[in-house]
Order: structure tokens, then C-alpha cells, then sequence
């Protein structure tokens, strides 16, 4: 059984992996499995992610075939069915991490801003549907001076966003609360940069040293892609 502190280690050594092929300096290293995975399959992870086509989870954590049970919607919003295919897999397989994976200019939260400066006629129930989930992390950021700086507005969006989707989880399943009681699960956000390739694990049900130890790390390997670049 991989812990769920082990799965962070891999989640983060696989991300630094994928991030330093992006800056051209280092190949991606995972390997499939075909052989192994009709025997059954034991994912180390479970991520929730965004839909976004440039954000698929197995790549940006360089992971093969088997490694991660992957739940992708636009947003990364949390419905009944999210919550669902979360507690399936926490369940039926033993996987003691849950990782929240939003990322930087994300579409359904640009969507959502866009929604609450003004409002669209004929938008689809079923997109409104994604953009309601959204709107209560969007919607107090408006009473606060960041309405004047839309960059900045949607990096918080973002991050308000991805902690909403990690409460939801942690405290809207009772199958989940008990796991994260009983059975060592850990529920933790994260935010992937489509600029350097590298994701940042939130506070967010971390430990603080573990924290910290991934800001240092995400700290470092910005400045050495600044210098491979030449900025």
C-alpha cells in the first residue's frame, strides 16, 4: 500500500521530471505497462483535474499506464459524479491521495468572471451549470481591489477555486471523511503553471514542513529555468 505521503513524493519527482523536458532539459523517463494492467490496476493517486487539453495528469506528473485514476472536468468542479468517482477509487483500490489539479488561466474560470461582469443571454443550462460551481469562489474576489487587475484576479480565482473543490471532498462524502479518519487519506490542491510546467502543491492538507519543503523546491526550480532561458 503506497501512503499517501509516498504518493506526493512521486507526484512531485515525476512533475520535476516533466517540467525540465518542457525547458528542453531532460527526457521524460516513465513506462507503460500494457503487460500488467488487464491482470487489474493499482493507481498510487487519484487526481481531479481539468478538462483543459493542455493539462493531462499522466504527463505532467510523468506517470504510465495504471499509475493514476484520472477524473477530468472543466474546472475542476466537484458534482455528485466527481465525489462518486472519487470515493470508487479511494475505495476500491486503497488510494490514499487525492490531489485537486487546477491550473493557471483556466477557462471555465475566465468563463465564470466573464459570466459576472456580464451576464450571457444564451448560455447553456448545462455550462451554467459548470460556471454556478465556479461562482461562489469568483464572487467575493469582486469586492476586493483585485476587480482592477484582471491577471491577478484570476490567479486568485483560480486558487479560491481549487480550495473550494478540496473542502468539498474533504468534508461533502461521508465515505471520504471516514478514509481520511480511519485510513490515512489525504486531500490536497494543487495548481499547475502552463508557463514553466510546474505544479504547486497548495497548503491545503499538507503538513507545514512538507509545505514548505515544496515552495523551496518550487522556488528553486524557477529560478533555474529563469537562468536556462536566459531571463
Amino acid at each position: 500500500m503506497v501512503t499517501a505521503g509516498e504518493a506526493l513524493a512521486r507526484l512531485r519527482e515525476g512533475n520535476l521530471r516533466f517540467a525540465q523536458s518542457v525547458a528542453g532539459s531532460g527526457p521524460y523517463v516513465s513506462q507503460a505497462r500494457p503487460a500488467e494492467l488487464p491482470v487489474g490496476q493499482e493507481p498510487f493517486a487519484i487526481i481531479l483535474g481539468c478538462s483543459d487539453s493542455r493539462v493531462p495528469a499522466e504527463l505532467v506528473f510523468d506517470q504510465g499506464l495504471g499509475d493514476l485514476f484520472v477524473i477530468r472536468v472543466a474546472g475542476n468542479i466537484v458534482a455528485p459524479s466527481q465525489v462518486g468517482s472519487v470515493e470508487f477509487a479511494a475505495e476500491r483500490f486503497g488510494t490514499r491521495l487525492v490531489v485537486v489539479l487546477g491550473h493557471s488561466q483556466c477557462g471555465a474560470i475566465l468563463a465564470t468572471i466573464e459570466e459576472l461582469q456580464r451576464p450571457a443571454e444564451n448560455q447553456s443550462r448545462n455550462l451554467r451549470a459548470i460556471v454556478d460551481r465556479v461562482r461562489p469562489s469568483v464572487e467575493g474576489l469582486f469586492a476586493t481591489e483585485l476587480r482592477h487587475d484582471l491577471p491577478a484576479l484570476v490567479k486568485q480565482a483560480v486558487r479560491a477555486n481549487i480550495r473550494a473543490s478540496v473542502d468539498h471532498l474533504r468534508h461533502g462524502s461521508q465515505v471520504l471523511e471516514q478514509a481520511i479518519q480511519e485510513n490515512g487519506l489525504r486531500i490536497v490542491g494543487a495548481e499547475y503553471s502552463l508557463e514553466t510546467g510546474l505544479v504547486e502543491f497548495l497548503d491545503h492538507g499538507l503538513d507545514e514542513a512538507a509545505s514548505a519543503a515544496d515552495a523551496q523546491v518550487h522556488r528553486a526550480h524557477l529560478a533555474a529555468l529563469g537562468e536556462e532561458l536566459g531571463h
